[in-house]
């Protein structure tokens, strides 16, 4: 194992214990913490978990079919989507309870979630340019947020209180139901991403190798963003618009591995992401006053991001 890989198998090995020592409290359980446990902080951190690797597993292959290191799950205006639709429900139920109301949220962003990913598949078989397919998800991002930011104009104070908790991103308050289903996604979206890991292994070389190789372009395309869009929709709504770690892990996953078949990066991704969710809820507990997950990811992302363009230049 390079040496590289070692430390970050000894990182995880940190993070995880740190992970059970914020489930046990710290100390022995007793039948309070044990409840506390099962419903508050073993859901978290497996959302943290869940949130992590699909976002990790999204941006590894949207990094792969647009050739861009920092392109991300979000890059297609999914989180867009999924945010017109947390806004439809909090302009719509502004008198309902907090409880229907943070479910309704989810609900609703997933739908606009799934809405966005219908279109930018739609356009994917129609058009064969990444460039060009790029620039039209980031345009229906725009439309969709634009839309989002009217609607809040008539909002009233707790509705936006609730639509701003949703967007700053979260992992606390998910159930068993928002974890079966983004373990679903998930499962679906990486085992499209592990069928179409020879395709993404050759699209890198640019779509004119690939065509004279005999791979279709517009099916492995087609196939990636089925997986991200899966994936990513789910994360999104139940977690809100949560950032950088589908930009940041597959790169760490290419450095300490040192490999760029997929059949390598994928699983890696998925693990580092995991990793590097957990940890940033974490240190987003450190504070007096707990920050939201996507501020705290924001903060080990950036600095990442930064290093990557200086590098590159």
């Amino acid at each position: 194992m390079k040496a590289g890989g070692k430390l970050a198998l000894a990182a995880a090995l940190l993070v995880l214990l740190a992970g059970l020592d914020l489930l046990a409290g710290g100390g022995g359980l007793s039948f309070p913490d044990h409840q506390i446990l099962l419903k508050l902080r073993l859901p978290r951190l497996l959302t943290a978990l869940l949130a992590g690797a699909a976002l990790s597993l999204s941006g590894a292959q949207m990094q792969a079919i647009f050739r861009n290191p920092l392109a991300d799950p979000h890059i297609m205006g999914i989180s867009a989507g999924a945010g017109l639709g947390a806004a439809v429900a909090v302009i719509l139920l502004a008198s309902a309870s907090a409880l229907f109301y943070g479910m309704t949220v989810a609900a609703a962003a997933f739908v606009g979630a799934v809405v966005v990913s219908a279109i930018v598949l739609l356009i994917s078989r129609k058009i064969a340019s990444a460039p060009v397919l790029l620039i039209c998800g980031v345009m229906i991002g725009f439309v969709f947020s634009a839309t989002s930011s009217v609607l809040q104009y008539s909002a009233g104070e707790e509705s936006l209180r609730v639509f701003y908790s949703w967007i700053a991103g979260r992992f606390e308050g998910n159930g068993v139901a928002g974890l079966g289903i983004m373990a679903g996604a998930l499962a679906v979206g990486f085992a499209f991403a592990l069928c179409n890991r020879k395709g993404l292994d050759i699209i890198l070389f640019g779509d004119d190798y690939a065509a004279l190789t005999g791979t279709s372009v517009r099916k492995v395309r087609l196939l990636s963003l089925t997986s991200a869009c899966i994936a990513t929709g789910a994360v999104t709504a139940f977690c809100g618009p949560i950032g950088f770690v589908g930009i940041v892990a597959p790169h760490i996953a290419r450095a300490l591995t040192g490999a760029s078949v997929h059949k390598v990066i994928l699983p890696c991704s998925l693990l580092t992401g995991g990793i590097i969710a957990v940890t940033a809820d974490i240190i987003s507990r450190i504070f007096p006053t707990p920050l939201p997950a996507g501020s705290t990811m924001a903060f080990i992302g950036i600095p990442f991001i930064l290093y990557i363009l200086l590098r590159n230049d």
